[in-house]
């Protein structure tokens, strides 16, 4: 059995090792030694494992690739999301939109040109900019800061904030959102 396994599909679930070892009818110490490896589990608890993480008994043994567990995107297999009407009009490309229990939300954003009048947002979490092309600006209540290629900003998302575009074309923008579960009802939180 993969012990970073079960603490990996432990952690995409949000439990903690707790909730887990309760689920799954052990002690939160025999747990803690099966995810650091210091023991392994007989095939009755292995089974009481994955059926508390919802699994196939099969992924905690397999030393194949996981594809919930490892997503690879192609840039042309981005979700397009939130796309604002207009011209000049943000608009967001997902990335790994389709794995569940994440706990980052990662997209590329495409901010609309300054001067564009566009609210300022505010939400629970962390976030982290990226300018990967282009030149833009991230307003904060009590600043403004100038961001170009290669640029990152990583800053508490509870603070309001709005992004633009500086130059003759949209910026592309990697964004990651930190979704902190303590602070969640269960959405993805509001675009910037």
């Amino acid at each position: 059995m993969s012990s970073n396994r079960v603490r990996v599909l432990r952690k995409q679930q949000r439990l903690s090792l707790e909730a887990l070892a309760e689920r799954a009818g052990v002690t939160k110490s025999y747990l803690s030694k099966v995810e650091r490896g210091l023991s392994d589990p007989s095939i009755s608890t292995a089974l009481k494992l994955a059926n508390a993480l919802g699994v196939e008994v099969g992924r905690l043994f397999s030393d194949e690739e996981d594809p919930e567990l490892v997503t690879v995107v192609r840039a042309d297999e981005r979700t397009p999301i939130a796309a604002g009407a207009g011209p000049g009009a943000p608009h967001y490309e997902g990335i790994a939109t389709g794995l569940s229990g994440k706990q980052m939300v990662p997209f590329v954003m495409y901010p609309p040109p300054a001067g564009v009048d566009t609210p300022f947002k505010s939400h629970g979490g962390e976030e982290f900019l990226f300018v990967h092309a282009g030149t833009a600006e991230l307003e904060l209540a009590d600043r403004t800061v100038a961001l170009g290629p290669g640029d990152s900003v990583y800053f508490n998302s509870a603070l309001p904030h709005r992004c633009h575009s500086t130059g003759a074309e949209p910026a592309q923008i990697l964004v990651v959102i930190h979704d902190d579960p303590a602070d969640s009802d269960g959405r993805v939180p509001p675009l910037p």
